[in-house]
């Protein structure tokens, strides 16, 4: 990447181009709508839309009978927080007559009830946090003794809500943060459509400015004038200095290249062409170097988002990549299923193996001979627990550049030996970061190209990283923990004590904040449903009372969102037909598991009847993952126990084995559950396997004997197991909230379930078992529907390419506008310096047991 420089007062103009003279193409689009429908005689005057303030008033004058009824019914429950479907509740309750109902349920009232996602009630007002499509919110609050409706803003929306928890409060210097204004002057796509395509919309951002203004096209040439690699120059040389120099220079190679057998090697031409001004980078072959400057030359003169995307996807910028992801136990072999430790190093470590494949097949397409790094940065715990996470250094299997880079938690009392929560992490981070910029500059002999976070700890150390080093980061939340726990917010204090939450959303904020982008697996951790706020949605605005309120923390319209759906690695999840690659030599350690009499610390549990199909599902044992649900709803449902067994694969069965607070609880309420409704025989309980080619075989093994896979989770960020089982050709039933609602069409590649609905979830699970039994082509019908989609959207070689396109898009992005974003990172640099230091404060360090 090019490494850090002042922008001269020529950038600073052109920067100021590409970013203050701006109307957004959708804003620009809606204006000539405007402008054409305004000169139609026969068309109606365009009018202003009603605020929420103005639908309410109306409502009231039309039903005030009604409404003053249902408001006062909220009233009457006393001061807290309405849910959405309280609200919905009560209303039905409320009026009896169908007419009436659908009268006001249909109206403008009902719309805002509809569109409400809590309701804040301090008796006599009634306060609704209104979300009419998402990303977009309003604000009202009715005294419902005097029936007046005020608009408020989010400052006031929050303060009321604060009342909750600390009283009417004098204080008129509340700590807000407001990242708006930083982010005032870029654009922003302003349909709910556009969220998570961020890299699409800056494409046809920079192709519209480039067309208009041929000036703006000068930071073009200075980026690729900037790159280097140890040395190298690329791309261009001091020959080229500007754009009418470049142009004639590409005609000039153009017309060599034209000459030249497609398949000549660049070596044959590099002199001449750095007498032209052209560096190495353009390709490894005639075809490929006059490939790559058509689409320059295409760029300078007719921009397109299409044809710009693809020329800085293919900019050699990215040879040295740094992952951090501190907690668990990150390894290889014998660590999943351990605490805090699934989904994201399976993520990972397949994101790595496809990665370097990409970069290796890019460098060498760009004609280069570059080695390229990927180095994988964790805690290493020096209590092992029999896994690798005590060595410093190790290689990826299945790669031959990536490796597991650990550096151990420190502090002023030596090494941190144990493992510790993923909520205790905060003390040990700044020191972490710290040792791990020597290490990784080492490891590298210089700075990485692209560090990318994963979950809070891990973004929060790639912000501090990237901000010192000067490269472009990239955030992976996997999960972000505020939307897990309803209104750990604003009873933050009931729960920092056993999870330091109020650490955790700082860190949050720092690193959503200070991303270049920020990938997402779903369009729903973004921004939701129509009628579920998304998890980085949740972070728009909220309020810790007493330590800070959150006026504008993240605005889910930003052009740093982009959706990169992962994918299952294929050498280890394949479908069951594919009778070449399957483990046969498995089939009997597996038959062991699922069927050995004997009750020990691997298994629990019978199957009695083995000719049954098998309900399977795999997950950590927490309270989100809702393992004890689906057994309870397993349990009720008489003609589910009678068509299929049920096995689960999670956690440990004995609670002394577990440190984990909330899997111990897990595994009380799961032996609780065997015992009431007397389970044993039809159902099969195994502890964590960490074997994941007997896992993936596992999957197979269930679909030869006409089985399905279920992830019954409360909220699943994206849902990894499920595209796994997908992968194997299993049936698959997965949460509505959440990812799998987006992997999964409905009847189509799988099933919906809402956990929160057991003993629907369980007559859906029952009727596909019996259509299956009666018309074995239904169950096919599912398995080859869920293939089909895993093909077209969720692959590992589909991730990379797109992974690395966004890097070269933003790391340009990142270049030309440098000016703006430093002011954002000093901002959170303040913010971290004085508030997330002192809060980290308030975090126990762990002691270590006595040897």
């Amino acid at each position: 990447m090019p490494s850090r420089m002042l922008l001269s007062r020529r950038h600073f103009r052109q920067f100021h181009i590409f970013t203050h003279n701006f109307v957004s193409l959708e804003q620009e689009e809606e204006e000539q709508a405007c402008n054409c429908n305004s000169t139609m005689a026969n068309r109606p005057k365009l009018t202003r839309i009603p605020s929420m303030r103005d639908r309410v008033e109306d409502t009231l004058s039309a039903h005030r009978n009604e409404i003053v009824a249902l408001l006062s019914r909220y009233v009457a429950q006393g001061k807290g927080i309405l849910q959405p479907h309280d609200l919905l509740d009560e209303l039905e309750k409320l009026i009896t007559d169908d007419e009436a109902r659908l009268a006001l349920s249909e109206g403008p009232f009902g719309e805002v009830l509809k569109s409400a996602q809590e309701a804040i009630i301090h008796p006599p007002f009634v306060a609704l946090a209104v979300r009419p499509r998402p990303g977009v919110w309003e604000f009202v609050r009715v005294n419902v003794n005097e029936l007046s409706v005020e608009q408020l803003s989010v400052s006031e929306y929050l303060g009321f809500k604060e009342e909750l928890v600390d009283g009417r409060s004098n204080d008129r210097y509340v700590l807000e943060l407001d990242f708006e204004p930083f982010n005032a002057n870029f654009p922003r796509p302003t349909r709910s459509s556009s969220i998570g395509n961020g890299v699409q919309f800056l494409n046809r951002h920079l192709s519209s400015i480039m067309f208009r203004n041929k000036e703006s096209l000068e930071p073009l040439v200075d980026f690729l004038r900037a790159h280097t690699y140890k040395g190298h120059a690329l791309m261009l040389n001091d020959r080229i200095q500007s754009i009418s120099k470049l142009q004639s220079a590409l005609v000039k190679a153009e017309d060599k290249l034209s000459k030249l057998p497609t398949e000549t090697p660049y070596s044959e031409f590099e002199y001449v062409f750095q007498g032209l001004g052209f560096e190495r980078g353009w390709g490894d072959t005639a075809e490929h170097v006059l490939e790559m400057m058509h689409l320059l030359l295409d760029t300078l003169q007719a921009p397109d988002p299409s044809t710009l995307e693809t020329f800085l996807g293919r900019v050699p910028m990215v040879f040295n990549v740094v992952i951090l992801s501190p907690h668990g136990y990150f390894g290889q072999a014998n660590v999943l299923g351990l605490p805090d430790t699934g989904g994201q190093v399976v993520y990972i470590l397949d994101q790595v193996r496809a990665l370097e494949n990409e970069m290796i097949r890019r460098i060498k397409r760009q004609g280069l001979n570059f080695t390229p790094r990927i180095l994988i940065v964790t805690r290493l715990i020096p209590d092992a627990k029999g896994t690798t996470c005590n060595q410093r250094l190790e290689r990826v299997t299945g790669t031959e550049h990536s490796h597991i880079l650990r550096v151990p938690f420190r502090s002023e009392n030596g090494i941190l030996r144990k493992w510790i929560s993923r909520f205790d992490v905060w003390p040990y981070l700044e020191t972490f970061a710290e040792d791990v910029a020597g290490e990784i500059t080492a490891e590298l002999q210089g700075h990485p190209d692209f560090i990318i976070g994963n979950y809070s700890d891990g973004n929060l150390v790639a912000s501090l990283l990237a901000y010192k080093m000067g490269v472009t980061q990239c955030t992976i939340a996997h999960a972000l923990e505020k939307t897990k726990y309803p209104d750990s917010d604003i009873y933050w204090k009931k729960y920092d004590e056993k999870y330091h939450f109020s650490c955790q959303f700082t860190a949050d904020l720092i690193a959503m904040n200070n991303a270049d982008f920020i990938i997402t697996s779903t369009y729903q951790e973004i921004a939701g449903t129509k009628n579920t706020v998304g998890q980085y949605e949740s972070h728009s605005s909220f309020t810790l009372p007493g330590l800070y309120r959150v006026v504008h923390g993240i605005n889910v319209f930003d052009p740093k969102f982009n959706i990169v759906s992962p994918g299952a690695d294929m050498s280890i999840y394949f479908p069951y037909f594919d009778k070449e690659k399957r483990l046969t030599s498995l089939h009997g350690s597996i038959e062991k598991l699922l069927y050995d009499p004997e009750q020990n610390d691997e298994h629990i549990g019978l199957l009695n009847d083995p000719s049954k199909p098998i309900l399977f599902s795999m997950a950590r044992l927490d309270h989100v993952k809702n393992l004890t649900g689906l057994v309870e709803s397993y349990a009720k449902n008489a003609k589910l126990r009678e068509l299929v067994n049920l096995v689960l694969v999670a956690g440990y069965n004995d609670v002394k084995k577990s440190n984990d607070r909330e899997e111990i609880v897990e595994i009380e309420k799961l032996h609780d559950l065997i015992k009431e409704y007397n389970l044993n025989g039809q159902f099969r309980w195994l502890s964590s396997q960490t074997n994941r080619a007997r896992n993936g075989e596992l999957y197979r093994y269930v679909a030869d004997n006409g089985g399905a896979f279920v992830q019954p989770a409360l909220y699943e960020a994206f849902g990894l197991t499920v595209v796994e089982a997908m992968t194997c050709g299993l049936p698959t039933f997965a949460t509505i909230h959440g990812g799998p609602a987006e992997i999964i069409e409905d009847g189509i590649s799988g099933f919906h379930i809402d956990p929160y609905h057991s003993e629907l979830m369980g007559a859906l699970l029952a009727d596909f078992f019996q259509r299956s039994k009666d018309d074995p082509s239904h169950w096919k019908r599912i398995s080859d529907g869920g293939l089909k989609r895993i093909y077209e959207r969720y692959t590992w070689n589909i991730y990379s390419e797109r992974l690395m396109t966004l890097t070269g898009v933003y790391g340009f992005w990142k270049y030309v506008s440098k000016l703006e974003r430093l002011e954002t990172r000093r901002y959170l640099e303040m913010f971290y310096i004085l508030q997330f230091r002192d809060l980290v404060k308030t975090v126990p360090r762990a002691v270590d047991d006595p040897h």
